[in-house]
């Protein structure tokens, strides 16, 4: 019969080494079942979910009291995702947000409101503050740009504000934020 000493003189080592072949055998049953895989490449991308944005922000220019733009983004600009919101308390209005896959594979959103600047902003972003300004066109833009934040634009249209939020580079918010202004709103 082998040597066993007492419970009492167990630790975390004895622990430790009794838990490495469940591990093992945990992780060959997971490889057989094919629910992980070892690649040294990184991530890569999955498939884009489908959405339809123009159902989606039709439906919003209709029941919505502001209005809603449509922009026209490039093609190869693939939506994924959209929500409806509602921001309470002051200067709070209701929020419709559309996200897009650029070509590049990032991911770009933009929401429109008839909430504030400052109650979208703070809904969005939290406690950040305006870095700076942008022009596109003849549209001004108050940016939101902070050392390991995503960066943000945000515009006031008349009836309704807009903010662009990404990890696109300058590029892809030119283009949304050109793309958003000359839209013209949805008929409601």
């Amino acid at each position: 019969m082998p040597y066993q000493k007492p419970r009492i003189m167990n630790d975390y080592r004895d622990l430790f080494w009794s838990l490495i072949p469940l591990v093992a055998i945990a992780v060959v049953f997971a490889g057989l079942a094919s629910q992980c895989s070892f690649a040294a490449s990184g991530p890569t991308q999955g498939q884009i979910p489908h959405f339809d944005v123009r159902a989606a922000l039709t439906a919003d220019a209709r029941t919505l009291p502001f209005p809603i733009r449509n922009p026209d983004v490039p093609e190869g600009w693939t939506p994924n995702s959209g929500s409806r919101e509602s921001i309470s308390g002051a200067g709070g209005g209701a929020v419709s947000t559309v996200g897009y896959i650029t070509p590049q594979g990032t991911y770009m959103r933009f929401t429109q409101s008839s909430a504030t600047e400052e109650a979208l902003s703070r809904f969005v972003l939290g406690s950040r503050y305006a870095s700076g300004v942008e022009q596109v066109a003849a549209q001004q833009w108050t940016a939101y740009a902070e050392p390991g934040e995503e960066t943000a634009w945000i515009a006031d249209l008349g009836q309704s504000r807009v903010l662009i939020t990404g990890a696109g580079d300058r590029a892809a918010f030119l283009t949304l934020a050109e793309a958003i202004t000359t839209a013209v709103p949805l008929q409601r």
